[in-house]
């Protein structure tokens, strides 16, 4: 059982006791004191089935300890960095004989424990770099005493730390449902309206879920920690501790949530879901914006910028926990005035852009100098579109685009080019759109007609898969990443995965296989194989290769599912 005993709290016990012994978890001690915020102000101890909030100063680590009395615990650590990439990792080191309980006679002085506790390094169990909200799960842990070490090389920074023995009954976090896209259902030039499906925690399970939104335009979160540390960078909703000082992990109420004496006072929410014009704290930030509407799944987000892109997340919330699960996030551009009908192009750069269900997006190239040939690359993220190309009204071109697709036409002197977009009738579409009239000038990278991996079946082993995929003329970095997934994912779960073109930097660092360079003169030869090992006998994998350009854009190939052999 995970305790809520470490070196600072055996200072408390009597130095009269008999043979010290680190008791095992107490439900209804440890509910008491967690109620009481001044028992773990100041310290570090890890209790078991509860999220602390805590601090780290730059280039200073951070120890925090927690005690497994038996063998074969389950046992499971979440690490949410906030508003910096965190450095932690989690070791083990063997119980001190006396506060096992196993030995006998006189204790052994409280200072000699707690030097032998401390001292000592352990056998290091896991270890993590970034700003990703990464855990160590074990079914089976071994007794001993645990120590997690934080540090932030960046800045001052905030995070959240969650550890349990009883991970199959607490699920404190809300559960996903199987598509956690956003969709944006209806598109204005001052509203936005989203839509999602409800969590299985609320729906299946009955317990208390709200969904807060968050709105800006600068980029997409990863956690709902994120968001209030970006929050109190210009509101100042948490200050910083003063050096060798912690504040309580359990003072909700500073990472904007009511506490148990300001229930609906949240700090940071927006007083009205229909506007979020105004916050609450005193210093508003005008960018970023953060809304809390209940159970409700649709939402119309008003009081928007004509022709912005603003980016949507969404996190659900459980009141029971005060702990968060983020959506996949998705952005959108309103619509422009009146006047504005077309979005203008400019040579080279690569321009986003949203399109409403059954909607049409205009845009236009003027070149600024003579040209012989124009190209248009297109990366589709989501569905198919439809793309025209007219060049002084005459039609050029008319095609559907899946995936990415470059179209190189016939320049003409001081041509004006006009571009329509059509969605599809199945939902929303985003896309990345490229125009130049410079050849060299290509921020996708080039693709094979097909981008299929294959699988080699009679290659399949218990613990390794083999793979091939083709490659180009061109030489590119190519990366593969694997992800264990349930017996029953299919090819219809894979088509609701997180938009195509989210490239490899927003995949977990421990799903990454390699990278490597490849390319061939011979384009019949363009085809490079890889074994995967390292895998689960009988366990079903989604395998992704990323292509990545000279200017930095990514684009992933088809998902390939593969599973090993059960019996070898």
């Amino acid at each position: 059982m995970l305790l809520l005993h470490c070196p600072l709290l055996l200072l408390l016990l009597p130095l009269g006791s008999k043979p010290q012994k680190l008791p095992t978890r107490d439900e209804e001690l440890f509910q008491m004191q967690i109620r009481d915020k001044a028992f773990f102000h100041d310290s570090s101890v890890i209790p078991d089935g509860a999220e602390i909030s805590s601090y780290l100063f730059r280039d200073t680590p951070k120890r925090y300890f927690f005690v497994v009395e038996e063998d074969n615990t389950p046992l499971a650590v979440t690490v949410t960095p906030c508003d910096a990439p965190l450095e932690w990792k989690l070791s083990v080191q063997e119980l001190p004989e006396e506060a096992s309980g196993e030995g006998s006679g006189e204790p052994e002085p409280l200072e000699q424990q707690k030097q032998q506790i401390t001292n000592e390094e352990g056998t290091e169990l896991f270890s993590y770099k970034g700003n990703d909200v990464e855990y160590f799960v074990s079914s089976s842990s071994p007794s001993g005493l645990y120590q997690l070490d934080l540090l932030s090389t960046e800045k001052d920074t905030h995070f959240k730390v969650y550890a349990t023995t009883t991970p199959e009954s607490d699920q404190p976090y809300p559960e996903l449902p199987y598509d956690p896209r956003i969709d944006v259902t209806s598109l204005g030039r001052t509203t936005v309206t989203l839509a999602w499906k409800p969590s299985p925690t609320a729906s299946l399970l009955k317990q208390p879920i709200q969904y807060c939104i968050v709105i800006n335009k600068e980029h997409n979160f990863k956690s709902l920690c994120a968001v209030e540390a970006k929050l109190s960078s210009d509101a100042a909703f948490m200050m910083a501790p003063k050096p060798g000082l912690d504040f309580s992990p359990f003072d909700f109420a500073h990472f904007g949530f009511a506490s148990d004496n300001n229930a609906g006072k949240e700090r940071g929410f927006l007083k009205s879901p229909s506007k979020f014009g105004r916050q609450t704290s005193s210093k508003p930030r005008v960018d970023l914006h953060k809304v809390c509407i209940g159970n409700k799944n649709i939402f119309t987000v008003s009081d928007l910028k004509p022709d912005t892109q603003y980016y949507f997340d969404m996190f659900a919330v459980n009141t029971n926990t005060n702990m968060s699960t983020a959506y996949v996030g998705t952005f959108a551009r309103t619509k422009e005035e009146a006047k504005q009908k077309t979005v203008e192009l400019k040579d080279g750069k690569v321009t986003d852009v949203f399109i409403k269900r059954k909607g049409a997006k205009f845009l236009r190239f003027a070149p600024v100098s003579s040209h012989q040939k124009v190209t248009f690359s297109v990366h589709s993220c989501l569905d198919a579109v439809q793309i025209q190309v007219r060049r002084d009204g005459k039609l050029l071109l008319s095609q559907n685009v899946e995936g990415v697709r470059q179209f190189q036409l016939r320049g003409k002197a001081k041509a004006k080019y006009l571009i329509r977009l059509k969605g599809n009738k199945k939902g929303a579409s985003m896309l990345k759109i490229l125009a130049t009239t410079r050849p060299n000038k290509q921020s996708f990278p080039s693709l094979p007609e097909d981008t299929r991996i294959k699988a080699f079946d009679k290659l399949r082993t218990c613990s390794s898969v083999t793979v091939a995929w083709l490659g180009t003329q061109e030489r590119n970095k190519f990366c593969i990443y694997k992800r264990e997934v349930d017996d029953n994912y299919n090819e219809e779960q894979k088509k609701r995965e997180q938009n195509q073109c989210l490239g490899p930097d927003t995949r977990k660092k421990l799903e990454k296989v390699l990278c490597k360079y490849f390319h061939s003169q011979n384009i019949q030869k363009a085809v490079t194989t890889e074994t995967i090992r390292g895998l689960q006998p009988g366990k079903s994998y989604l395998l992704d290769v990323y292509v990545i350009g000279h200017g930095g854009h990514s684009v992933k190939y088809q998902s390939k599912l593969v599973k090993t052999r059960k019996f070898c």
